[in-house]
């Protein structure tokens, strides 16, 4: 799973065997190590959430979590829907840009 973060936009992308596995056990996370200790890293996940209403956002210490309702993993894994569009306000009246796609051109 792919992560880009652009000024106000996060962007995750998943190639094939990755939307299967979301499909099938509605979890995926990446842990990026930044430094030599276990707390010196970046985990980010994409989460099949049945409280979420929205397609979103949770960021805790070194862990961003980008949430879709259950109802909405379960279409855009089981379709040939790519992509996945959202807002969600954040600090300052700052909003923040979601998309979460399939990356089904990647050959690697």
């Amino acid at each position: 799973m792919k992560l880009r973060l652009e000024d106000n936009t996060l962007r995750l992308r998943l190639d094939p065997p990755e939307v299967d596995t979301f499909r099938e056990q509605g979890r995926l996370e990446t842990v990026v190590p930044l430094g030599p200790a276990t707390f010196e890293q970046l985990t980010y996940s994409l989460e099949r959430d049945a409280a979420a209403s929205a397609l979103g956002v949770r960021y805790e210490a070194g862990h961003i979590r980008v949430l879709l309702p259950a109802a909405v993993a379960d279409t855009w894994t089981s379709t040939d829907e790519v992509s996945l569009r959202g807002t969600t306000d954040v600090a300052r009246n700052h909003v923040l840009h979601i998309l979460v796609e399939k990356d089904l051109g990647c050959k690697h």
